[in-house]
């Protein structure tokens, strides 16, 4: 009796059919969303609160090396406002790029057996890493009332800012998250990344302690055009419109660049996993 054909699954060869097809499993997007809020938050001990904690203690460090102990300036507004707005994104990007670079290994059984786009797995990181956002920008509230600080009409762009740090997120995310598939010491070499990138970020200082003639370079880390543009729209500080508008192109850059590298590592992921 002669056995009935193998149907084999593949991803659509044409960009456009993939990202049709991206639009088309938007419900496995957001049930794989709703199971890392689920799995982040259960059976934790202080649960939801971490979201607030980490930062406070992160800017409570900072705000004592840099600005008690180093005296650098911050730009007219109380140091803490300046590094919370500051540790916010970092926190944004480096949660997104941890969890992102990891999640296809986390997703070994659902690779191998069945065809849906697989740059959903990585992208749908990025929710849980924007609900700790809101969470911890809570904290602005009271900071606000404390120091009795109004915000600046300019936190009408602040959207905009958000939306370029995710898009700068993702795409590192989606090339770290492919290579991670085939050469496993990159879960390694993350960490030190994040690391290393959020000292030459303007975390915990202003942009302005930053000699002119080291402006260009400092400014093509695209996480600077972010974070100061974000205490712009805050604060009113400083902001370089040349950061700015490299970091929007380091946005567009890392998105397009990452997509196709995803895509064209996409075929291995199964032989590999």
């Amino acid at each position: 009796m002669e056995e009935p054909p193998v149907l084999c699954i593949e991803a659509k060869k044409n960009n456009r059919l993939y990202l049709r097809d991206l639009w088309n499993y938007r419900e496995l997007f957001a049930m794989l969303a709703w199971r890392d809020i689920l799995v982040r938050y259960k059976q934790t001990v202080v649960g939801v609160a971490w979201s607030v904690i980490r930062p406070l203690l992160s800017m409570i460090v900072f705000t004592v090396v840099f600005g008690k102990i180093a005296g650098l300036p911050s730009d007219n507004v109380p140091y803490v406002l300046m590094v919370f707005a500051g540790m916010l994104p970092w926190q944004f990007f480096s949660n997104t790029l941890t969890t992102g670079s990891e999640s296809l290994i986390g997703s070994q059984a659902l690779i191998s057996k069945v065809y849906f786009p697989r740059l959903i797995i990585p992208t749908s990181r990025i929710v849980i890493s924007l609900i700790e956002l809101a969470i911890s920008a809570l904290i602005f509230v009271p900071l606000f009332f404390w120091y009795r600080y109004v915000p600046s009409w300019q936190i009408v762009f602040l959207p905009f800012f958000v939306i370029l740090v995710s898009a700068i997120s993702l795409g590192i995310t989606f090339i770290i998250a492919a290579l991670n598939v085939k050469y496993r010491d990159f879960r390694y070499i993350v960490p030190f990344m994040v690391q290393f990138g959020m000292y030459v970020s303007p975390v915990g200082f202003s942009s302005a302690v930053i000699p002119e003639k080291w402006q260009l370079w400092y400014q093509l880390n695209p996480m600077v055009g972010v974070i100061d543009g974000i205490r712009w729209s805050l604060f009113n500080s400083p902001v370089s419109v040349q950061a700015v508008v490299i970091s929007v192109i380091a946005a567009i850059v890392l998105m397009v660049a990452g997509f196709y590298f995803f895509r064209q590592m996409e075929t291995e992921f199964a032989d590999y996993i």
